[in-house]
């Protein structure tokens, strides 16, 4: 069963094309958790242009790799200008902060434990 007979939804040990479970959308955010556990979560971020997330911070590490695109991520008030096939993690209990240079996904891990 292939992602078009699963209606879009992400099954374990099936291939899936992950660009392809978050869709662009003007002017706003999506996302779609692909995996969600009491240890940590894996989910994919669809950011459309000029768009972010504003300055908060997590209990636990997070890992973002960009995936399309590229996005500007504030960490303790350092700006690093992340590109697709990049990768950053942003520490538990630092400040941070992402806004869209272009349209991009993301996929970020959250490590809980």
């Amino acid at each position: 069963m292939g992602q078009s007979e699963n209606k879009g939804n992400p099954t374990a040990a099936i291939p899936e094309k992950l660009l392809d479970l978050a869709a662009y959308q003007e002017g706003t955010v999506v996302s779609r958790e692909i995996v969600g556990k009491p240890s940590g979560t894996v989910t994919l971020f669809a950011f459309a242009d000029k768009q972010g997330l504003s300055e908060h911070t997590a209990p636990f590490d997070a890992v973002v790799l960009v995936l399309d695109g590229d996005v500007e991520i504030t960490i303790s008030g350092t700006k690093h200008q992340v590109k697709a096939g990049e990768i950053i993690i942003m520490p538990a209990g630092q400040p941070h902060a992402l806004k869209a240079l272009t349209k991009f996904k993301m996929l970020l891990i959250m490590i809980r434990s």
